[in-house]
């Protein structure tokens, strides 16, 4: 008997994502099981009742899906997951907690795709303001854009010190260089806002982190993307849809709304877990990954 393909997500939260088991089960992932509260003390054992279950064969219908909402305890987990396995008994693995990993990549590489066609210029050495760039979303983005080549800051829109400890802990977890900048007022803003040449809108749902007044202070402005769906929208004049729209008042700046970034995560993450059924070898998935695919989809759109 054919043994089903089997889907083993792990959370640190009390509930796994309803969307990530409705994208696994879509993707062709046939049963879903959610461990709830997982410790990474834990996740060595649960991999490993995972994969020596199953026999050669079965561990190859086998996959492990970390979720959570914490992007470094998401990576802390995948790295104790490859550690434990032991060939020929691996399985492939993707950490996106909270979906942030493929909407961090759907967000880099839609902009990225965007500077190629209007610009006709890349990441490299630009000026990229990261704004609510403190959540996990807002942290992914910014290690790809800088691993991109460009020049980031992490933007808190309530004061600096949030954004002060986000860039430490990201250079000393992946030795990348960031840095942080306080807009919690309007002049601020603005001030940043003239040096950018590309925006990042990842605050919360709900949170206004540029009016459109502020973002007329963007004169070398190119490219804006913005992840807020929800009213307000965290950009003010980028609409849902927008996907490479002129920014009214910015000569050449065009804007990437949330809707139309999100049909790009959507792919992504599909993706991914259909690259899991298919592979003929373990995967190890996180925002690299998703980047790569990403940008592949993106240049074909």
């Amino acid at each position: 008997m054919t043994k089903p393909f089997l889907m083993h997500m792990l959370t640190s939260e009390k509930n796994v994502s309803p969307f990530d088991v409705n994208m696994a089960c879509d993707a062709g992932w046939e049963r879903v099981f959610a461990y709830t509260d997982v410790q990474v003390s834990e996740v060595t054992g649960l991999v490993q009742d995972a994969i020596f279950s199953r026999g050669p064969k079965g561990v190859s219908r086998t996959g492990m899906f970390i979720g959570g909402r914490d992007p470094y305890l998401a990576m802390d987990m995948l790295a104790t997951a490859r550690e434990s396995m032991v060939p020929p008994f691996e399985v492939s693995v993707f950490a996106d907690p909270s979906g942030a990993f493929t909407t961090a990549a759907a967000l880099v590489a839609s902009v990225g795709d965007q500077l190629a066609r209007v610009h006709e210029c890349t990441l490299d050495g630009l000026q990229v303001m990261v704004f609510g760039g403190t959540g996990p979303v807002g942290v992914a983005a910014s290690l790809l854009a800088a691993r991109a080549g460009a020049q980031v800051c992490i933007v808190g829109h309530d004061g600096k010190s949030l954004a002060e400890q986000t860039v430490q802990i990201c250079g000393e977890r992946y030795a990348v260089q960031l840095d942080a900048a306080d807009g919690s007022s309007d002049a601020r803003k603005k001030t940043l806002l003239g040096r950018a040449d590309v925006v990042f809108g990842t605050a919360r749902a709900g949170v206004q982190v540029i009016s459109a007044s502020q973002l007329q202070a963007a004169t070398r402005l190119k490219v804006a993307g913005d992840l807020n769906a929800v009213p307000p929208l965290g950009i003010e004049g980028i609409g849902l849809m927008d996907k490479g729209e002129p920014i009214a008042g910015l000569d050449g700046a065009v804007g990437l709304g949330a809707l139309a970034i999100g049909n790009v995560k959507y792919h992504v993450q599909r993706a991914l877990l259909k690259a899991m059924l298919d592979s003929d070898r373990p995967l190890y998935l996180d925002f690299h990954g998703a980047y790569a695919e990403a940008q592949e989809y993106a240049a074909q759109q």
